[in-house]
């Protein structure tokens, strides 16, 4: 009988002993950080190609090309760490007989390209390093970006200003709501992006008087997410 009692004790008593505690109440906010700053370093993508015969002349045409890009560009003080191929192609050029025509389309040529991307720390020296390139060999210029070498101390700042953001948030909230705002409970880190101020350029260069560059500023974003209890 007395186990019978105690199991209908621990029944009775389940319900209360599984529910669950009420949650705390809190605000949940996010932040967003933007700084900006002046880049000091540029990426230029630089391009040879040639037309020639066969694939192996248009090929020999692209090395010679690209020996003296890359002989200016240790001229112009660029470092071997700063220049990298980023792509080598060849392909055929087709001779089309159009539209009705019983005849085949034959190979009638090759067009070789290798590519080029060149870091240049130097900003003030960025326009000679253009100048010289297309002189030397460049026929082809995919576009060029400003960045920073080291864009972490601009980046932290723009979290810290995500932060103080959320932050702000959090306060107004909770003084509109006529509670008083608790302690940090959690942040989420949402996203931190760089924008580099991007200059549009034509796919193909001609030698011509000094190229000016604007270097505009670079961007840098960050956003958070942070929970604050409402305190007592």
């Amino acid at each position: 009988m007395r186990s019978g009692v105690f199991l209908l004790a621990v029944a009775l008593a389940a319900p209360g002993m599984l529910a669950a505690e009420p949650l705390a109440p809190t605000i949940t906010v996010s932040g967003e950080g933007k700084v900006t700053r002046a880049p000091d370093m540029a990426t230029i993508t630089l391009a040879v190609t040639a037309d020639a015969a066969t694939g192996a002349a248009a090929m020999a045409k692209v090395a010679t090309g690209l020996t003296g890009v890359l002989a200016r560009l240790k001229g112009e003080g660029i470092d071997d760490r700063d220049m990298q191929t980023s792509g080598l192609n060849l392909s055929p050029r087709w001779d089309d007989p159009g539209q009705g025509s019983t005849r085949p389309p034959k190979i009638v040529g090759f067009e070789a390209a290798s590519t080029v991307s060149v870091r240049v720390r130097a900003l003030d020296h960025l326009g000679p390093v253009l100048d010289g390139v297309v002189s030397d060999g460049a026929n082809g210029f995919s576009g060029l970006s400003f960045g920073l070498a080291d864009p972490d101390p601009a980046q932290d700042d723009a979290r810290k200003a995500a932060v103080a953001d959320a932050l702000h948030k959090a306060q107004l909230y909770a003084a509109a709501a006529g509670v008083k705002l608790g302690q940090v409970q959690s942040i989420s880190d949402e996203s931190a992006s760089t924008r580099p101020y991007m200059m549009a350029a034509p796919v193909m260069m001609a030698k011509s008087a000094p190229m000016p560059v604007a270097q505009g500023e670079i961007e840098l974003d960050a956003s958070v997410t942070m929970v604050f209890s409402i305190a007592p």
